[in-house]
């Protein structure tokens, strides 16, 4: 049976024309693949075809070298379905997939890389399981065909590792074929490198998430992209990624529960000393205990200033952006009469 696209439980009619949204876009981040755009593009199109989708393909070119943007500006010549996005440089694949999302018209947004090695005729299996009321569907490659110490093991390690840390407990967070839908994408911003933790965002929003195997195929073209390098950026990401969970609306929350404790510890220092000094009259001023009582009380007050500022920011954030602190999901009620 075809895929549909459901949005709460219910197919998506669109009966102008003049407005048509197609039921998927697929989003390719491109860095140096003029090798494998061909194929790609193809592969997309054979497949979605099958199974009588209406979409559209969102390549960015984020600054590659090796001629991927020509090719990619003649394809979208070609093909009424393609859209190309020319980045001025190489940006990184955050940036690329934000620039896809914001070009996205589709009810359901796909992402998946541009070496091959994803196959698109998961592309189907994607939707249906997100029919099943999920927001978000991401991909597992359970057999990952890509070097095992250098990839594999690192990988296993770093997706327990932000498991642990996000709460969202997936067995491939470096899948980057997910589906998603329109609406949780447009309440998502990407900044930096968080590419790789947007389940972890997306749970953030409130999204359901849910995870399927998927095939992985070897690299045909080229080479990756990735390496060990990249494990001290996850590690920074991650910390954002953890406070971004628990204190986004509310950094006061930690740092003034560390500011009261160390003005607290500065505080009871000093009175331990100014005993010391007036009422034993004991000498104070060669004990480290004062260097490290004004330093606690100093720390205090700079981070109780660090929480006040974050507050006023995040509320000057959402009130400027018109952002609530919350998502809804779906209001149900009888219509007025």
């Amino acid at each position: 049976m075809n895929p549909q696209i459901v949005t709460n439980g219910a197919p998506i009619v669109i009966s102008d024309a003049s407005v048509f949204q197609p039921d998927l876009s697929i989003v390719v981040p491109i860095y140096n693949e003029v090798e494998s755009i061909p194929s790609l593009l193809e592969a997309i199109s054979v497949c979605l075809a099958e199974h009588c989708l209406s979409y559209e393909i969102i390549c960015v070119d984020d600054g590659s070298r090796d001629g991927s943007d020509q090719l990619l500006k003649q394809q979208a010549q070609l093909r009424d379905n393609l859209k190309a996005v020319i980045l001025r440089r190489n940006y990184g694949q955050t940036a690329a997939m934000a620039a896809g999302f914001s070009h996205a018209r589709g009810k359901v947004v796909v992402t998946l890389d541009g070496d091959l090695q994803n196959d698109p005729a998961d592309i189907p299996i994607l939707v249906e399981k997100l029919n099943e009321g999920y927001d978000l569907v991401s991909g597992w490659r359970k057999n990952r065909q890509d070097a095992s110490l250098s990839r594999v093991l690192p990988s296993k390690i770093a997706n327990w590792l932000i498991g642990q840390v996000t709460g969202v407990r997936l067995h491939d967070y470096g899948c980057s074929l997910k589906a998603y839908r329109s609406e949780l994408v447009a309440d998502m911003n990407l900044y930096g490198e968080l590419h790789r933790f947007l389940p972890a965002l997306a749970f953030i929003e409130g999204a359901r998430i849910s995870e399927i195997p998927v095939r992985h195929h070897p690299r045909r073209f080229g080479k990756s992209k990735y390496g060990l390098d990249r494990t001290f950026r996850v590690v920074m990401d991650l910390l954002t990624i953890s406070f971004m969970r628990r204190f986004l609306t509310r950094p006061m929350h930690v740092f003034g529960l560390f500011g009261l404790l160390s003005l607290l510890s500065g505080s009871a220092i000093a009175l331990y000393l100014a005993f010391l000094k007036l009422g034993l009259g004991m000498s104070i001023g060669q004990r480290p205990l004062l260097i490290l009582a004004v330093v606690l009380f100093l720390a205090g007050l700079n981070l109780f200033s660090f929480g006040l500022l974050a507050e006023i920011a995040m509320r000057t954030y959402h009130e400027s952006q018109g952002r609530p602190i919350y998502r809804v999901r779906e209001v149900v009620g009888k219509k007025d009469s």
